[in-house]
């Protein structure tokens, strides 16, 4: 199980990303959290979401189920939302190829109060608040 997020302090701006992997059973396999220079909330959600698939794929995982806040993002990535910006259509691209090596990827989309996804987004304002300072 996947749990990512990526925030931007403005719109462009700062902005950082985070992960967790955890096994079916609730153990944590994987976590990251670092700064991605410039970009935009939904480009730090995609980035986010790529280095966790990188990161589950060096893992060896063979189905993964990623969570997002990101409604944008997980809409997209099903296909219920078409993808209208250029730079988010390269991650858009490269997030559906990663997909490939996996034997099964799904997109969830959960609340921001979910537990995990609690977590992660506290790594990246830490991660963003370290820069900063």
């Amino acid at each position: 199980m996947i749990f990512s997020d990526g925030g931007a302090r403005g719109n462009p701006g700062p902005a950082a990303i985070a992960f967790i992997i955890q096994s079916e059973t609730g153990e944590t396999l994987a976590k990251n959290a670092r700064y991605v220079g410039s970009c935009t909330n939904n480009q730090a959600e995609y980035k986010a979401l790529l280095a966790a698939l990188e990161a589950a794929a060096a893992l060896k995982a063979d189905t993964v189920t990623c969570h997002s806040d990101s409604e944008l993002i997980v809409k997209q990535l099903n296909g219920e939302y078409r993808v209208k910006n250029t730079e988010l259509k390269a991650m858009w691209q490269k997030a559906r190829e990663m997909r490939k090596l996996f034997r099964e990827a799904k997109f969830v989309n959960v609340p921001r109060s979910n537990c995990v996804i609690e977590q992660v987004d506290e790594l990246v304002n830490l991660t963003l608040d370290a820069r900063a300072e």
